[in-house]
């Protein structure tokens, strides 16, 4: 069952769709899960392959659109904010926590690639958060900071005096976050596996969605840059994290910062390693989806 729901945020609206299972016992409310999906992600990507799947496991599940992104409010577009990204999960969260028929005491997150990232860093401080699931989670802080060939203080350098020509001319910049094309990533050199199979999913028919752009605010990369998904997680993130990784590690980084994710945290109760699955067969491979999902469904059941 799904529901297309509005999330107030302050003076804009996320767009949201809530799975819900078929089968609703209104005597016992739900358990819920809010996702938080990667980087350039909208609602009717790789979070309602997971979403989906929860709810027909009997879990409730919000997924949404960032802010400034997909269908949801905020100017000006394509603004990818790590901090802002956090806030939308606690408004999520309020909203979620008012719908008939959930338990606003058992709601945990679901955080995948960036989204993993993301939603660590809300559940640091967000302690109505009960549980934290990842599936290959990313710090967006730490693969931006590492992709910069100049360093990453010379990269902030060259955005702030792109910024003051932005201010001059009224002109904002956006970049591509992949190729849009197999045929432009080859003639760029792209062909690592990873590469390849991030475009084949995000911009051909096997993931492509109308809503998502492809193209990110080049002004909000310096605050990517300076951000730490993991900052005092030893110490604030006290709930129960599941961490689901792929076995075939490739260039994302997400292995890497799964394990140090996995080494940092207070309460890590559950480590699965996929074997055979690259990073972005498991947005829609069904053979390694369905088996984060029950994993993950036995994580919830058990801490939410």
């Amino acid at each position: 069952m799904l529901r297309h729901i509005t999330i107030p945020r302050g003076p804009i609206e996320l767009a949201a769709d809530l799975h819900l299972p078929d089968d609703i016992d209104q005597a016992v409310p739900l358990r819920a899960v809010v996702l938080s999906t990667p980087g350039s992600s909208v609602k009717g990507q790789i979070g309602a392959n997971y979403a989906s799947r929860l709810a027909a496991r009997g879990i409730a599940a919000l997924v949404f659109d960032p802010a400034h992104q997909g269908q949801s409010g905020g100017e000006p577009r394509d603004l990818e904010d790590p901090y802002r990204r956090g806030e939308d999960i606690s408004y999520a969260i309020d909203a979620l926590s008012t719908i008939s028929g959930i338990n606003p005491e058992r709601i945990g997150v679901l955080g995948i690639c960036a989204g993993g990232g993301y939603a660590v860093h809300t559940a640091r401080t967000d302690h109505r958060i009960k549980a934290v699931g990842t599936v290959v989670p990313g710090n967006m802080g730490t693969s931006f900071r590492s992709f910069q060939p100049d360093g990453p203080a010379g990269a902030l350098d060259t955005m702030a005096d792109a910024r003051i020509e932005e201010t001059r001319t009224g002109e904002l910049t956006r970049v591509n976050w992949l190729p849009d094309t197999l045929e432009d990533a080859a003639a760029a050199g792209l062909t690592d596996i990873d590469t390849t199979q991030a475009i084949t999913f995000y911009r051909t028919e096997r993931g492509r969605n109308e809503h998502s752009t492809n193209r990110r605010l080049s002004r909000g990369d310096s605050l990517l840059l300076g951000y730490d998904a993991y900052h005092l997680v030893d110490q604030l993130m006290t709930q129960p994290l599941q961490v689901i990784l792929a076995g075939r590690i490739g260039n994302t980084g997400s292995y890497e910062s799964g394990m140090q994710l996995w080494k940092l945290a207070p309460n890590p109760v559950d480590l699965m390693v996929i074997e055979g699955a690259g990073h972005y067969e498991m947005y829609d491979e069904p053979e390694y989806v369905d088996a984060a999902v029950d994993r993950l469904v036995t994580f919830y059941s058990d801490h939410l």
